[in-house]
């Protein structure tokens, strides 16, 4: 890699260095509900909302009626997004006169956003108005993204407090989450983005002449707002096809590296919240210490990859990014970010649930495209989505602590919390619906031959096509091997089921978990106590994480970029 690229990594770290305590800390005290200098701002607004949803926000919830909120506000954002894009012809703000879109494909986008996944099996610039874009997407990319947030911190309630049967309010804590962090920091952010480039009107589309005498068509749209909480609440649902690789959503070099920080923040930021709210920094650091290496590692190899360049290329081609132009591999990537930044960002995206991409990752080399995959079979831990990555890993710590009780003879203990056959019943359904869901329609997918026909290739990258697809669904990233059409009844059907099991069949185990502990006393530390506020422990977490996910896919990576690898090379 040439030295701008180390460089620019450098500042990204030292961005997120500098600003994820000082947001760690904000969130906690939002979620915890400590009096703040913002409340008289904040504070008539969420009254505001409360009493025009009818909530207590005094009342706290046992688990099974948070669950219960969450689903029903899920279910209900379906079927309202749903029908505004059945409707979305008779609509107001439609400068380009589309038309309804078609159920399969209406449902598969509703559940799409409502799931915090923004799979896109459309182009958003043809096929939807500027009202779905603004009143239905970019709804959904706040709420969507605060629910996971709400989920996190209810299963940290569940860890630190004791002898409880609540979790909190998940009205309350989505409120909070939108008005007091969501909103504030998109408008900041919505102002960097239009002051550097990125547009933000309600016309429709410019034609323009060029200067061979032709005309081209240039869309418009309010990118600047949906773009922002696009990367902020890794969403990824970006409203043109090219996604952040699109010049009106991410024009220069200074957008993609700030665009990476949006999406990095609040996933790196919860760690901090989650130290903070047990009472222990330290525990905060040693999940974000493992978080962090995972995510270095990967893009580490993604980026080493695409700027080493493909073998295929014959001898004399110089394609090294210490060339005196962009090297590397540069297919299907913008050279005003190179192949480096372009695989740190898609690798980010990917560690993330954001799913937006800068670049084309069916083009990326095999070990590229590899690392895309494995990031987010981590289970998007690596930080993961904001909340999904936090309370993901929360349950990778509960296994590192019940195989090192397991060394030692002694029932494990986290946070002071006993770790029983209850417990460990929830997290290996947590661990294992995930693998169960991608793997079983990858297979499924393959046997069906109108599922083969959407493959653009077959062998080895074909493999990685169909299997990138259902893992990005069920783990709710949404990002695709862009040689696959997934615009077929099969696939609207498929991968919105993927995305479902994904959000709903790992949300209600982790609810579960939090009142189990919750309704446990906390215990003090003793002599048989494993610390899990250390390094070692981070590097314990870290192992168990490669270990489960080595032992579940490895087989279809091996079947796929690794294959496509050491056969190209052979």
């Amino acid at each position: 890699m040439a030295a701008r690229d180390w460089l620019y990594f450098a500042l990204l770290i030292g961005a997120l260095a500098v600003s994820v305590p000082l947001l760690g800390v904000y969130l906690a005290r939002v979620l915890e509900g400590t009096p703040q200098r913002g409340d008289r701002v904040w504070g008539p607004l969420e009254r505001l909302i409360y009493r025009a949803l009818g909530i207590d926000s005094r009342a706290e919830q046992r688990w099974r009626t948070y669950a219960s909120s969450v689903l029903a506000f899920s279910a209900a954002s379906v079927l309202v997004l749903y029908l505004l894009q059945r409707l979305q012809g008779v609509l107001p703000l439609n400068p380009t006169h589309v038309g309804g879109v078609t159920p399969a494909l209406s449902w598969n986008t509703a559940v799409s956003f409502v799931t915090n996944t923004n799979w896109q099996n459309y182009a958003g610039e043809t096929a939807m108005s500027y009202f779905t874009q603004m009143v239905g997407f970019v709804t959904q990319n706040f709420v969507s993204a605060a629910a996971g947030i709400a989920v996190a911190v209810a299963l940290i309630r569940g860890l630190v407090r004791s002898r409880t049967a609540t979790l909190g309010n998940f009205w309350v804590d989505v409120t909070r989450v939108v008005v007091r962090v969501l909103l504030p920091l998109s408008v900041v952010s919505t102002l960097v983005l239009v002051a550097s480039g990125v547009i933000d009107t309600l016309a429709g589309t410019h034609v323009v002449h060029t200067v061979s005498g032709s005309t081209q068509s240039l869309p418009g749209g309010a990118i600047a707002p949906q773009e922002v909480i696009k990367e902020l609440g890794t969403n990824g649902g970006g409203p043109f096809n090219a996604n952040s690789a699109h010049p009106f959503e991410n024009p220069t070099g200074f957008t993609n590296f700030f665009e990476n920080y949006l999406l990095l923040l609040i996933p790196f930021s919860l760690p901090w919240t989650f130290g903070v709210m047990a009472g222990s920094r330290r525990q905060g650091a040693s999940v974000l210490a493992a978080m962090a290496v995972l995510w270095a590692a990967l893009s580490f190899g993604a980026m080493a990859a695409e700027t080493s360049g493909s073998h295929l290329l014959g001898p004399g081609i110089t394609q090294h990014a210490t060339a005196t132009v962009v090297g590397g591999n540069l297919t299907g990537k913008e050279v005003r970010f190179g192949a480096a930044q372009s695989a740190l960002f898609n690798s980010s995206a990917t560690a993330t649930s954001t799913g937006a991409v800068d670049s084309a990752s069916d083009s990326y080399t095999a070990l590229g495209g590899g690392a895309l995959l494995t990031n987010m079979m981590f289970g998007e831990v690596s930080p993961g989505g904001v909340g999904s990555g936090l309370y993901g890993m929360l349950i990778l710590a509960l296994v590192s602590v019940f195989i090192a009780g397991l060394m030692v003879g002694r029932t494990p203990e986290y946070l002071g919390k006993k770790i029983q056959a209850a417990e460990m019943k929830l997290v290996a359904i947590y661990i294992l619906v995930v693998p169960l869901a991608a793997l079983s329609l990858t297979a499924f997918a393959l046997l069906w031959p109108s599922a083969r026909a959407s493959l653009l290739n077959h062998g080895a990258h074909g493999l990685t096509e169909m299997i990138y697809a259902f893992v990005s669904t069920s783990n709710n990233n949404g990002s695709a091997f862009a040689g696959l059409n997934g615009n077929t009844g099969f696939f609207n059907i498929a991968l919105g089921l993927a995305m479902l099991l994904g959000r709903f069949a790992t949300i209600v185990p982790v609810l579960a978990l939090a009142g189990s502990l919750g309704a446990k006393p906390r215990l003090e530390e003793s002599a048989g106590t494993l610390p899990t506020g250390t390094p070692l422990f981070a590097l314990l977490l870290t192992g168990v994480t490669v270990i489960i996910v080595g032992l579940t896919y490895f087989p279809v990576l091996a079947l796929g970029p690794l294959l496509e690898h050491f056969v190209a090379h052979a």
